[in-house]
Formats: C-alpha cells, sequence, structure tokens
C-alpha cells in the first residue's frame, strides 16, 4: 500500500502547483485533486513531471447553481453534466490521471437513479477508452445532508448494475464510519468493487493518527485481505499540513513491505 496526498484539502496555504512539490517533498508517492480546473492542464502536467508524482484521480465539477454538489444524478440537467464529464475526462487525460470521482449531487436516492445509471453509462462507456476508472463515492449525510449516494450498500448495487469494469467504489473510511461504522467488515465485502481509499480521523475528519478510527488496525486488516492499492489522505489538517505528518513514514515503513 502506498500512500497519496489529496491536494484539495493538504497544503492549502499555497498555489496548487506548489502543493504538487510539497507533497513529493515531504514523502507522498502520488497525488489526488479535487477541482484543478482554473489551472491550465498542462502547468498541471509538468508540475507532475518535475516531482515524477503520478496523479490518480480528480471529481467532476460541482455545477454552476447555489447548492450543487455534483451534476450525475440530478434530473434535468443531463446535457450539463455529459458536457463537464467531458471536460473532466480531457483533463484527466492531459495529465494523466487515472480515475475520475462522479459526484451525484442533492438528489432523492430513488427518485435519481435512473438518471444517475444513464449518465454514468455514457460516462463509464467514455473512459474506457482512455482506460480511466470512474469512482463512486458515499458521502454523509451530516456533511452533505441530501446527496443521494449515501453508503456502500447503495453504491454498490449502482456498481453492479452497471456491470462495467471500469466503475468501481471510491472507499473514504471517514465516511463509512460516519455513516455505518463497521469499517473493516464493510471493506472485506466491498473489496472486490473497491478503486481506491481514502483516510481520515473520524468525527473531526482531521489527521488519521488521532480520533475514533484506529487506523494502524485498520490498514493492518486491509493489507491482510490482501489490499495493495492506494490509500489517499484526504484529511483536513488541524495546522499545516507539515506540521501533522508524523504518521505518514511509520506507516509507508509498516504497510510498504
Amino acid at each position: 500500500m502506498r500512500f497519496s496526498a489529496n491536494i484539495g484539502f493538504l497544503y492549502t496555504d499555497r498555489p496548487l502547483l506548489d502543493r504538487i512539490r510539497a507533497a513529493a517533498d515531504q514523502g507522498f508517492e502520488a497525488v489526488e485533486m479535487h477541482w484543478p480546473y482554473d489551472i491550465p492542464s498542462q502547468e498541471v502536467k509538468a508540475a507532475l513531471d518535475a516531482c515524477s508524482l503520478p496523479v490518480l484521480g480528480i471529481n467532476t465539477p460541482v455545477g454552476s447553481q447555489p447548492g450543487d454538489f455534483g451534476l450525475a444524478a440530478i434530473a434535468g440537467r443531463e446535457a450539463e453534466f455529459r458536457e463537464s464529464f467531458a471536460m473532466s475526462l480531457a483533463y484527466a487525460r492531459a495529465i494523466g490521471a487515472s480515475a475520475i470521482h462522479c459526484m451525484a449531487g442533492v438528489a432523492d436516492p430513488d427518485a435519481a437513479m435512473p438518471v444517475f445509471l444513464a449518465n454514468l453509462d455514457h460516462a463509464a462507456r467514455l473512459a474506457a477508452e482512455d482506460n480511466i476508472t470512474l469512482l463512486l463515492e458515499p458521502i454523509n449525510q451530516r456533511d452533505k445532508p441530501g446527496y443521494m449516494l449515501r453508503n456502500t450498500a447503495h453504491a454498490l448495487r449502482v456498481i453492479r448494475e452497471l456491470g462495467h469494469g471500469n466503475v468501481k467504489l471510491m472507499f473514504d473510511c471517514y465516511h463509512v464510519q460516519v455513516t455505518e461504522g463497521d469499517v473493516t467488515k464493510r471493506f472485506e465485502a466491498a473489496l472486490p468493487f473497491i478503486g481506491h481509499v481514502q483516510i481520515a480521523a473520524a468525527p473531526s475528519r482531521q489527521e488519521p493518527d488521532g480520533g475514533e478510527l484506529d487506523y494502524d488496525y485498520v490498514l493492518s486488516a486491509m493489507k491482510a485481505l490482501g489490499y495493495a492499492g492506494w490509500i489517499g489522505a484526504e484529511y483536513k489538517p488541524h495546522g499545516r499540513t507539515e506540521d501533522g505528518l508524523a504518521w505518514l513514514p511509520a506507516w509507508k515503513d509498516k504497510f510498504h513491505a
């Protein structure tokens, strides 16, 4: 298992391109981003190449209207989603990203399901041409009330129904803990469909070496189950990012082998 820095949350005291260098300098082996679209893709690619750092993924845009938090499940805005997804796909291709997190949006889970499935089917077929994975992430209702994709079972139902090999689950341990608990058992059940893992303390969403989740135990369990993918650090530092990274070298030593 290797560790990536989500520079949507980490190193936010500096411009995006400087965050890439900081992540590389401080021991992360990849980065992932939220919405880098304001920066020309060629500049991001140059910064990544200068650090020899891969980029794992980006998010689809949240949308243009107040309250938007993704468009993939929003009825009546299919054309807007498909246009924004085409932009995300082109950007991911340009910077070498291997995944795109398709944000569902705020909607009723049952009523929105047909739109969500149709939009994801369209997006998955396009992404497959570039060997890019689509990630679906359930988000807890405390942080984002009304978010359409609400738990791991819901996401797995969507993935199974779609039947595309390049649609996977983003297993964010923080969101799973807040919504469902029983993190390692839920991970084990979902493992064949997991495309990426993210970590943060619960309930604070700060550095992962605090809070009620024991990541020494959780990551050890994941490793024992055979997971050898990336672990994304997507948390909100309590201060400067670099001042809270004591966990990183220790966990790299423990979980690389």
